[in-house]
């Protein structure tokens, strides 16, 4: 039997996985991925939920699309995040350090590619006991019949495979949130 896997936003973070510029023609469904991304920044600015936001080598691949980054308060936005980086993964040291002093249990984890970085990321999460939600409606890869396998593998390595809504609304927790019917993102 699996354990229960809630989130609560005080101990979440939202993961956005390079995300970028170069591959708005090569990303199977990309504006489908770049519309959640939107959806769970302007969320994590209302829950008061943290996000990190990484660039695979920036100089080849281009910029972060533009996100709402801005919305997000005080503390919810490292200075040093879009994090450029070489390594797949968003397990860097500088991540790492914001995930203690967040006290981070769960990661909500979002972007491209779902069998590379997205991959990567959520195995060494889980490697250091965060629980780790993949967001079905926020993945993609350049292939799509490798989106699939991608989750299977995740889901298979302990990770939660859920939607944005879903993640949402568990985070509001009640229909008088930030997030209802009258504020939503």
């Amino acid at each position: 039997m699996s354990s229960v896997v809630k989130l609560v936003p005080s101990r979440t973070a939202f993961f956005v996985c390079d995300i970028q510029e170069r591959f708005r023609t090569a990303i199977h469904a990309y504006p489908s991925v770049i519309a959640t991304a939107e959806k769970m920044v302007k969320g994590a600015a209302l829950l008061n939920v943290p996000v990190v936001v990484t660039e695979q080598n920036p100089k080849a691949l281009g910029a972060t699309v533009p996100l709402p980054l801005g919305a997000l308060g005080n503390g919810l936005h490292p200075e040093w995040s879009p994090l450029a980086k070489t390594k797949f993964s968003m397990v860097l040291p500088e991540v790492e350090k914001s995930l203690r002093e967040w006290k981070t249990e769960s990661v909500v984890l979002f972007g491209i590619e779902s069998h590379v970085c997205v991959l990567q990321t959520a195995l060494d999460l889980l490697e250091r006991n965060i629980a780790v939600h993949i967001l079905a409606d926020g993945v993609s890869s350049c292939n799509h019949d490798e989106v699939g396998v991608a989750l299977a593998r995740l889901r298979a390595s302990g990770a939660q495979i859920t939607t944005s809504e879903s993640v949402l609304f568990q985070l509001m927790g009640a229909s008088c949130g930030p997030l209802s019917t009258g504020s939503r993102y």
